[in-house]
């Protein structure tokens, strides 16, 4: 009951109409716990296959909705803008390709986050545990400076999970103060995930928990129990080259699962089980370097077919009426994140955040199996190699293009150079009949869309991957001024 008196104040002071504090006073805020994966296969979760045990990941999914059509984009640093602001990355330079370690970049500080959004109604406690990847070279671009209060964990991609180095320098902070902690990273961040929900547990006000696990990115590292635990996989039972790999993904994701259960139980020892919103997918799709891990998916990350983009996701909020192991086939996307948490905060629907319209929609009502479908389109855009050979794809309830090749921001989308698909994939999940000859003006229609999304790119979005690597040195600990 404090908790609800302390914000019913704070919507008070705020000049709220009475109805909408009624509604904020009768919905509660939950604790919020969103955990995200690092290059996830389709497969690599027991909910999807038995490939790789994940009974934590597997309990979200049991007791609260599994996510069968969550889309996300081709890869980390997108994905990650998307969920923070709501928006299509592209919009502010995002969506092209990473931001790799010698690039000067980061998520445009206009942009409200989600952080920011929950600071405004009563969440005093946010805390982002492990990947950032939204910015390094500028403190402005640093979590504590876009709406975080506690940051534990790296700002790069790809970091050494021993040694917790990338471009031969420590890349592991609490706040803007280099770390020396010890340990390997996977439980270094579910520890850190873990006590700070212990710490701000059944205080006055909820908290906000972002946990980005650097797990199952590579390099491909695996503590040497779990590498036990799955001797088999290199023992012949997956063979080629790749064996190993498979060996040491399996290892690794085994372990973030082990650190989701830490942090399950840290939310089950506060006693706020049933008021503490947990939301789970991945970044991206699995890595062509591992066999199979997105089948019966077409494609992996860096791609815009399914196993690209559509990613294994789960949610739980019992006393919001998030429960029961039901399966949710509507489709959605990380965008969809911030408007859903906007309006079950505050009590009210949003189609923005001041200046800023959401690309996602509130889909409060279809993850409470109120509603079955939306009407929309998703767009998908990857241009990571250059313009000559870009990725582009739409998705509506019934219909799939994918158009890769040239940029087609021109209205040049049928040359030589383009690689053009259609599917059915209300009928088609694994893409594999293209119907592109029998549907011409279907695809027609489609692509006059998908060249208006490309257009969004602003000519100072960032750089492909490559530009600038060679003349590259990393600062001191990564610490910048």
């Amino acid at each position: 009951m404090t908790r609800i008196f302390i914000h019913a104040i704070l919507f008070a002071l705020a000049g709220l109409p009475l109805a909408k504090l009624s509604t904020v006073v009768a919905a509660k805020q939950p604790n919020i716990v969103i955990v995200v994966a690092d290059d996830l296969g389709w497969a690599d979760v027991g909910f999807h296959s038995d490939r790789i045990p994940t009974p934590h990941l597997d309990r979200i999914a049991r007791e609260g909705v599994e996510l069968d059509h969550f889309y996300v984009f081709p890869m980390c640093s997108p994905t990650r803008a998307g969920l923070m602001s709501g928006r299509y990355p592209i919009r502010f330079g995002m969506a092209r390709a990473v931001i790799p370690p010698w690039r000067n970049f980061g998520l445009d500080p206009s942009e409200v986050t989600l952080p920011e959004a929950l600071a405004k109604v009563g969440y005093k406690q946010r805390g982002v545990f492990g990947k950032w990847h939204l910015g390094h070279n500028n403190t402005k671009w640093h979590p504590d400076n876009q709406g975080f209060t506690h940051f534990h964990g790296h700002y790069n991609g790809a970091i050494d999970y021993f040694d917790l180095t990338r471009e031969g320098e420590r890349d592991w902070h609490v706040n803007e103060t280099a770390s020396g902690e010890q340990g390997y990273s996977t439980d270094l961040i579910a520890g850190a995930a873990s006590r700070f929900i212990a710490k701000h547990a059944k205080g006055a006000a909820p908290y906000l928990c972002y946990v980005p696990f650097n797990a199952p990115h590579s390099p491909f590292q695996a503590p040497e129990k779990y590498l036990k635990k799955f001797a088999h996989l290199a023992e012949g039972t997956v063979k080629g080259k790749n064996a190993n790999k498979r060996q040491k993904v399996a290892g690794m994701v085994s372990c973030m699962d082990d650190g989701i259960g830490q942090i399950l139980r840290a939310i089950d020892d506060s006693g706020e089980g049933d008021d503490t919103l947990v939301w789970f997918f991945s970044d991206n799709g699995g890595v062509s370097a591992i066999a199979d891990n997105n089948l019966p998916l077409r494609g992996n990350k860096l791609d815009v077919w399914e196993g690209g983009v559509r990613v294994a996701a789960a949610i739980r909020w019992p006393s919001g009426g998030i429960r029961g192991g039901k399966k949710v086939s509507v489709p959605l996307s990380c965008i969809d994140v911030l408007p859903t948490l906007a309006k079950l905060t505050a009590g009210e629907s949003s189609a923005s955040l001041g200046n800023k319209p959401f690309d996602g929609r509130d889909v409060l009502d279809v993850l409470q199996a109120k509603r079955r479908q939306l009407d929309r389109e998703l767009y998908f855009y990857h241009g990571q190699a250059g313009e000559d050979k870009e990725k582009i794809a739409i998705r509506t309830a019934e219909w799939k293009l994918l158009i890769n090749g040239p940029n087609i921001a021109s209205g040049e989308w049928k040359t030589a150079k383009h690689d053009r698909f259609l599917f059915r994939i209300d009928r088609d999940p694994s893409e594999t009949t293209d119907l592109l000859s029998r549907h011409p003006e279907v695809a027609a229609r489609l692509a006059k869309k998908l060249v208006s999304h490309r257009k969004l790119q602003p000519q100072d979005g960032v750089g492909v991957y490559n530009a600038g690597r060679k003349k590259f040195k990393a600062p001191k600990n990564w610490v910048v001024k």
